[in-house]
């Protein structure tokens, strides 16, 4: 028997905030199944308080897990990473390293490659929050919104070993140059690009790769003919 899967791919839910554009009304899902995927561009934040699941975190991971697809995310800047990091059993799917949240719920782990159905996905997830002044540190910002040097490292090791050619990166924040357009585009004067994007930047210009994709920036935009893809709102049907 031939399973035919379908990736589907979109940015930052926040929670309860924007999950609603994956509902019946936005998104056509009658005929997929958990083999099917669903990739959210980093901050998830279901996962949220501090102090363990409550009954609003509790009640829309239900409602994901109810929906007939998978859904695979990588982290933001808005997660909470010490229950994130530490709450969930990490375990091997193809080939990557996940946290698994539900039963078809999964947290796509920094630095790894994926290969699903023959198609290689980098995930890299984290950014520098620009609003941490509003925020507390423990309960509502978590310093390992950031990739460690450990991490970047891991995660150079890991492309080394696929010599640095993947079909497909799924990350949060954008590199560099990119970054740089899009903090123009939606006006963002108080902030700019820095050493994270300037990271990325590096794996963008060693890596080959063809098409990167993003969210963090809450708008929909594409660069390059569809090489790099900022994602917000649209679900874009992948493979």
């Amino acid at each position: 028997m031939v399973i035919i899967m379908s990736v589907f791919i979109t940015g930052d839910i926040h929670g309860n905030y924007d999950i609603r554009k994956l509902n019946a009304k936005n998104f056509d899902a009658d005929d997929l199944t958990k083999d099917d995927y669903l990739i959210i561009c980093g901050d998830f934040g279901v996962v949220w308080d501090y102090r363990g699941q409550n009954d609003e975190e509790k009640y829309w991971l239900d409602w994901l897990e109810n929906k007939p697809w998978t859904t695979l995310f990588v982290d933001g800047n808005h997660e909470c990473f010490s229950r994130l990091n530490n709450e969930f059993p990490i375990e091997e799917w193809h080939d990557g390293n996940i946290h698994k949240i539900r039963d078809s719920i999964y947290h796509l782990m920094r630095g790894q490659v994926f290969d699903i159905e023959g198609h290689t996905f980098f995930t890299m997830g984290g950014a520098p929050s620009h609003d941490i002044e509003y925020r507390t540190k423990g309960k509502s910002w978590w310093p390992e919104e950031v990739p460690s040097q450990e991490e970047r490292d891991a995660a150079i090791k890991k492309l080394e070993e696929y010599n640095w050619k993947v079909d497909y990166v799924i990350t949060h924040d954008a590199p560099s140059r990119i970054a740089d357009i899009l903090l123009t585009m939606i006006h963002d004067y108080s902030r700019d690009t820095n050493e994270y994007t300037d990271w990325l930047q590096y794996i963008d210009d060693n890596l080959e790769f063809k098409r990167w994709f993003f969210g963090h920036y809450h708008i929909d935009k594409n660069f390059n003919n569809g090489k790099y893809n900022e994602m917000y709102y649209n679900i874009e049907w992948l493979l």
